[in-house]
């Protein structure tokens, strides 16, 4: 409803997001949801991990949230919030204003990929993030594990756990000699180079192909990518605590360092799965309702008693 007020305004509606917004709608708090439909893992076929939900399509999850939330009044607003002004007033894309008393940010995070013909295209389907996520889907198959960012070697070795044929490929990773060492003793083939290219053929995966023309057969790959705070801005134009990273500073219940403003799941951390987002987005809930009780109490009480 166009200037309405609400108790929390919750910016995104992925698992974080849309837990809050069941918990506080419960809550009997009015609760608006800004989504702009831009969930980190669309292009992954199903998600793993997730307690009586595993293997469920991430879409299918998002569908029956918005379906659960909007059961108990909650207004889900398709939109992007394009700032939040003190106060906390959101505006959105539409031109539209959405006041709230307190916000929650759950925007999530944009992956920053490496530069190599192919990358985009197998992102989620078999150019893989997180192992707890696909590993068991290609388990004991040819694995490779891109070399780009510091912890790629922990990568490596974290993927190992799921087969013995795993490829280290060095790339841009400036390899220590004690790395090179333990990635031996566990059995983990370096190939030095540059690569070139994701080798696809009839949809598949095959092999990653080098710049000096080496086909590397593998049939899955994993890297870490760099990640940013989807919409960033918004924390930060709220005067918000960011780590080195650029993600928010918060505490156990994703309380920022602004009164009033509480952020939870991958904008928080990255590294969460769904069923972590989804469980740090029902505990910002929480803290968020005892807040807003702690301040009905205060207004309640500045109010004369009639006699």
């Amino acid at each position: 409803m166009e200037g309405q007020r609400y108790d929390v305004v919750v910016v995104g509606g992925g698992a974080a997001g849309l837990s809050a917004a069941l918990v506080l709608g419960r809550a009997r708090r009015a609760v608006a949801v800004i989504d702009a439909g831009e969930p980190r893992n669309a292009p992954a076929a199903h998600m793993q991990g997730f307690l009586s939900r595993d293997g469920m399509p991430p879409s299918e999850l998002l569908a029956e949230g918005r379906r659960e939330v909007t059961a108990y009044g909650v207004d889900v607003i398709e939109d992007r919030v394009l700032g939040i002004e003190p106060g906390f007033t959101a505006r959105l894309a539409s031109g539209r204003a959405v006041g709230a008393r307190r916000v929650l940010v759950a925007s999530g995070v944009s992956d920053r990929l490496p530069d190599i013909a192919g990358v985009r295209e197998r992102w989620g389907r078999d150019l893989l993030h997180c192992p707890y996520c696909h590993g068991w889907e290609v388990r004991d198959q040819p694995l490779g594990v891109l070399g780009t960012l510091p912890g790629s070697v922990d990568h490596a070795h974290l993927v190992r756990q799921w087969s013995d044929d795993v490829v280290f490929f060095a790339h841009t990773y400036d390899l220590a000699v004690t790395e090179r060492d333990g990635l031996a003793a566990r059995g983990i083939q370096v190939v030095d180079g540059t690569v070139a290219k994701l080798f696809v053929e009839h949809d598949r995966l095959v092999g990653v192909e080098m710049v000096d023309g080496r086909l590397i057969a593998r049939t899955a790959v994993f890297v870490r990518p760099g990640s940013v705070p989807h919409r960033d801005g918004l924390l930060a134009g709220l005067g918000c605590e960011l780590d080195e990273a650029g993600f928010p500073r918060v505490d156990a219940t994703g309380l920022t360092s602004v009164s009033g403003v509480w952020a939870a799941g991958n904008v928080v951390d990255p590294r969460a799965q769904v069923i972590t987002s989804a469980g740090a987005g029902s505990a910002a809930a929480i803290a968020i309702n005892a807040d807003l009780v702690r301040e009905d109490v205060t207004r309640a009480m500045a109010v004369p008693a009639r006699s």
